[in-house]
């Protein structure tokens, strides 16, 4: 499985980005989301909370590159598992979760 540090992104953005606009799965809960999130700039963002991704992970379109987010990595990485094992090949998770985007790419995202 890719991982990829928040600091790390826009590259992975950049290359990812080719004829079409690269997704940000986050699979936090909708509280979480509330709380903190991540501004959509050359990506799309798409909330799925981790418990519904098995039922509806076949919403996500399989040419897209998906980087997953979650709080710390945990979750995220769980679901970026879980569409390697379903067919998806452009899938990588962003290590340190939406914490570490706070500390490495965007201060102005709460901490939680």
């Amino acid at each position: 499985m890719k991982a990829i540090h928040p600091a790390q992104f826009q590259d992975w953005l950049q290359l990812a980005a080719g004829s079409t606009v690269p997704v940000v799965l986050d699979v936090r809960e909708p509280w979480e989301l509330q709380t903190a999130s991540v501004r959509p700039d050359g990506f799309e963002l798409v909330a799925m909370p981790m418990r519904s991704v098995p039922a509806r992970y076949l919403e996500l379109d399989r040419a897209r590159p998906i980087a997953c987010l979650c709080h710390h990595g945990a979750r995220s990485a769980q679901v970026t598992q879980f569409l390697l094992q379903n067919g998806f090949t452009d899938v990588v998770n962003i290590h340190g979760g939406i914490h570490a985007w706070s500390q490495e790419l965007d201060p102005g995202v709460p901490v939680y």
